[in-house]
């Protein structure tokens, strides 16, 4: 059972890495070296031997393993990364580097995403080194680089160049997963990650003729790229029904007393949506795929057709379902765009029925008897994605107890981040009981 102390380091240990600016700007604009090396330090007085390693100088990523009681048992990784998304102070209520621990909340980037489950780790495997506990099965200790822009310092780095430091693992735990969702008076729900959408950031260009802005020019590149922008937005995207969604629908009409077969030929999910209340937020953002523009670039000049126009759009596809997005595009941009990957990333699915869902199940209901454990499937993507290059399945799973109007998911990327230290304790309970049967 985690211990006064260890509920003393998670609360430092979440300071003190806020404290350590990790900005991660993109195009190669971070350091996470600092914070790497913190780490470093906390696992190696937990006795441990962490690894730092560098594919860009300054991108620092830590591995260690933490060996089990069970030789023949496979292997878990536990990973949590080290860079923040940037924070515009004069938009904040308090210094978004300062991690100030007042009125019982630790403050700035990275308390929610994720430099609190960083701290949980940290926390709970040093406290085993003082209490001489063992996991059943090896853990993977890993604090990634670069997780909020490519990953090609991080998590890819890692699974590309390091594979034989995650030898024998099948499974992970990671960001986004068992925190406290209100969903109506008395009902505390608490989502488990068991998927993900695949990643398909595209960049479209539109090709055509350049020429002065006071003639008429049907070839006009930015005219064919604000139509095919046009179609993007305004395209409905069919439901696609995943095994995790599927499964969280199911717990949630019966957590909501609705009467509904989720396997029937008929069944409309738009329709039992709209009876969930809140809790429609969980799974409304993954029943479809996405594609959203996000950013325009054309001209140079008032008076000049440009012969070229590109623009930039934030796609995401459900598992199974990227031929589909990839049709969906051809046909979308027409024969007057191109458009191409930016960034991709697979879609991830993982049992909701399996032995260690089960335990992540028990661990917090342990510790929080009047909650509803149910699966869900994250609208975004993490560095699972990269690990599952290794054959690992990702869970997301960085347990949290909030109280009741604490926004988790806006604080993700959002103003005036910050975590109360009371679900920091929690975290820590539920990751130890986790980790020691997992």
């Amino acid at each position: 059972m985690a211990d006064g102390e260890a509920f003393d380091e998670v609360v430092r240990f979440t300071s003190e890495l806020i404290r350590i600016d990790t900005t991660n700007r993109g195009g190669g604009d971070c350091r996470e070296r600092p914070a790497a090396e913190y780490v470093a330090e906390q696992l190696a007085g937990a006795r441990l031997t962490p690894e730092l390693l560098e594919r860009t100088p300054g991108r620092t990523n830590v591995v260690a393993r933490l060996e089990g009681t069970d030789p023949s048992a496979e292997a878990m990784l536990v990973h949590g990364h080290l860079d923040v998304v940037p924070a515009e102070p004069s938009d904040w209520q308090f210094d978004p580097f300062s991690g100030e621990v007042v009125d019982g909340v630790v403050q700035g980037r990275g308390a929610i995403d994720m430099k609190n489950m960083d701290a949980m780790i940290l926390a709970v495997v040093r406290e085993w080194a003082r209490t001489g506990v063992r996991p059943r099965r090896d853990l993977v200790i890993a604090f990634t680089a670069d997780e909020e822009a490519s990953a090609d310092d991080g998590s890819g780095f890692l699974a590309d160049q390091h594979r034989d430091l995650f030898e024998g693992c099948t499974e992970g735990i990671s960001e986004s997963g068992a925190f406290t969702f209100h969903a109506a008076p008395g009902m505390q729900l608490y989502p488990i990650a068991a998927g993900e959408r695949g990643t398909g950031w595209l960049k479209l260009t539109a090709r055509g003729r350049a020429g002065h802005g006071s003639k008429v020019n049907r070839a006009n590149a930015v005219t064919h790229l604000a139509h095919a922008i046009a179609r993007i937005g305004e395209h409905e995207w069919p439901v696609r029904l995943t095994p995790t969604v599927r499964a969280a629908l199911a717990e949630l009409a019966v957590l909501h007393g609705v009467e509904t077969d989720v396997h029937a030929p008929d069944f409309d999910a738009d329709e039992l949506i709209g009876k969930l209340g809140r809790a429609a937020e969980l799974v409304q953002p993954v029943i479809r795929g996405s594609a959203n523009p996000t950013m325009l670039q054309a001209g140079y000049k008032i008076n000049v057709i440009p012969g070229e126009a590109a623009a930039y759009v934030d796609g995401r596809f459900l598992p199974g379902g990227e031929d589909e997005f990839r049709e969906t595009l051809d046909r979308l941009t027409g024969p007057d765009v191109d458009w191409e990957f930016y960034h991709h990333e697979v879609a991830l699915q993982a049992p909701v029925d399996s032995p260690t869902y089960a335990r992540m199940r028990a661990a917090v209901e342990e510790f929080a008897p009047e909650g509803h454990v149910v699966p869900y499937s994250m609208s975004g993507g993490t560095d699972a994605k990269q690990f599952s290059r290794l054959g690992i399945t990702g869970y997301g799973f960085s347990p949290l107890k909030l109280p009741e109007g604490f926004d988790y998911q806006a604080l993700f990327h959002g103003v005036d981040e910050r975590v109360p230290v009371d679900a920091l304790h929690f975290g820590v309970q539920v990751l130890d009981r986790f980790l020691r049967t997992a």
